[in-house]
């Protein structure tokens, strides 16, 4: 069968994702434990024996870029394709930032024109699924397609946030709509798309196009290429929001999970940090959660993800809640419905979630408003601090941040936006 190779769209900023990407790029954010949003495409690729990968990045990207590194734990440390990063740059006629997925594959169409593949596999990093992409290629190349666009049904509610799809015969694409405020078609593209590879540079070449979803595509249907649909069945998430976001790690915590992360035929491959395992205190209560290595729980923990390194001391309480890599939860304080980054300390009698005020954010009213309280990376609770809901606490806010006051309202925000 004739291969492919990919390219990783990593580059984005998702402002939607608040504190998490004030700090790292949204591919780079870490999700259900030991993992980051970046590990599902990568793995996906090496599962369906794609190993050549580049990914294309942008916005904040040490984290990923470190994360990555040589991609030795995906198998991608090859002499011969592997993994590489492809950096903004300056000088050429491409050379400048990057304005959208189709412009940043256009400013890397010199390394797409050295590649001996003749099909492009165009992903995005930052959406949780797991797929073969094997069977799509090969309708791809049974129906000598230009381009096929993974599609999947969604809720009729929920088709504004996609870009939507009619399908006709032998699954060809008859239109296409991007993010409709009204329509009656559930068929979402999934933004993971193949390409002919000399089509896709024709196109480029000729345009200025910005995007494939809101430019490329619409663009092909009017013209004379092949465009087909391929349906997924399974799970797919695009945790682009908070509430998303969070909903995602939840789903992990129930007896059956759509995405199951044990399958041995279907490894998430990612980069493991030496640990030590989990510990369970004597009087600890621990029920419903997933727990990462070197986790330390003494208190009582119900209905959360935990990564690697997090400590909840005797008499702490955390419920429905993310808690990300060392954050440290002291004796008495109670974490409810949250979202907390690496390394905040909450101290002791804290209460970060607390109340039944459910005032949207003052900043996000739209995109923070279930009642999720955020605390960005590096943050210090101070002690007996009451936080409502829906509040934000933006990264690396020191006790000095919080004053004198005692008391954060629902739907208020502490500190200084990073971006």
């Amino acid at each position: 069968m004739t291969r492919a190779f990919a390219m990783i769209m990593a580059g984005g900023l998702s402002e939607d994702l608040s504190v998490l990407t004030e700090v790292r790029s949204e591919p780079a954010v870490p999700f259900g434990g030991k993992f980051r949003l970046i590990d599902f495409p990568l793995s996906n690729c090496v599962n369906s024996d794609i190993y050549n990968v580049a990914v294309l990045t942008q916005y904040k990207p040490r984290s990923l870029n470190d994360h990555i590194e040589i991609g030795k734990p995906w198998d991608l440390d090859r002499a011969s394709g592997g993994v590489r990063l492809l950096q903004p740059y300056r000088g050429g006629p491409y050379g400048d930032w990057q304005r959208g997925t189709a412009d940043a594959v256009r400013r890397n169409l010199d390394f797409v024109e050295l590649q001996s593949e003749e099909h492009i596999l165009i992903l995005a990093g930052d959406h949780i699924y797991l797929m073969d992409y094997r069977p799509m290629l090969h309708q791809h190349l049974q129906t000598k397609a230009d381009l096929t666009v993974a599609v999947r049904r969604v809720n009729l509610y929920e088709t504004h946030r996609f870009g939507i799809v009619s399908v006709g015969s032998e699954q060809r694409i008859a239109d296409f709509q991007e993010k409709p405020k009204r329509t009656r078609e559930t068929l979402a593209s999934m933004g993971i798309y193949i390409f002919r590879k000399q089509a896709l540079i024709d196109i480029l070449q000729d345009t200025d196009y910005v995007d494939f979803g809101k430019n490329v595509l619409p663009a092909m249907l009017k013209g004379s290429g092949e465009v087909y649909a391929y349906p997924f069945p399974g799970y797919w998430a695009d945790v682009g929001t908070v509430q998303a976001y969070w909903e995602a790690n939840m789903s992990l915590l129930s007896e059956s999970p759509a995405l199951d992360l044990y399958d041995p035929e279907w490894v998430v491959h990612t980069r493991s940090q030496e640990r030590a395992p989990s510990k369970i205190g004597p009087n600890a209560h621990v029920e419903g959660n997933l727990l990462s290595n070197g986790c330390r729980v003494y208190g009582e923990v119900q209905r959360s993800v935990l990564s690697p390194g997090v400590y909840v001391a005797e008499g702490a309480i955390v419920r429905d809640s993310v808690i990300l890599n060392d954050t440290s939860i002291e004796a008495g304080a109670v974490v409810d419905r949250c979202i907390i980054d690496k390394g905040v300390t909450v101290r002791a009698g804290a209460k970060v979630g607390d109340g039944e005020d459910n005032t949207p954010n003052t900043d996000m009213p739209e995109q923070i408003n279930t009642g999720l309280t955020l605390v960005g990376k590096g943050c210090v609770i101070p002690e007996n601090m009451v936080i409502g809901r829906n509040v934000v606490i933006h990264p690396f806010c020191g006790e000095e941040a919080f004053g004198k006051r005692k008391k954060v309202a629902s739907g208020k925000s502490i500190g200084k936006n990073l971006r």
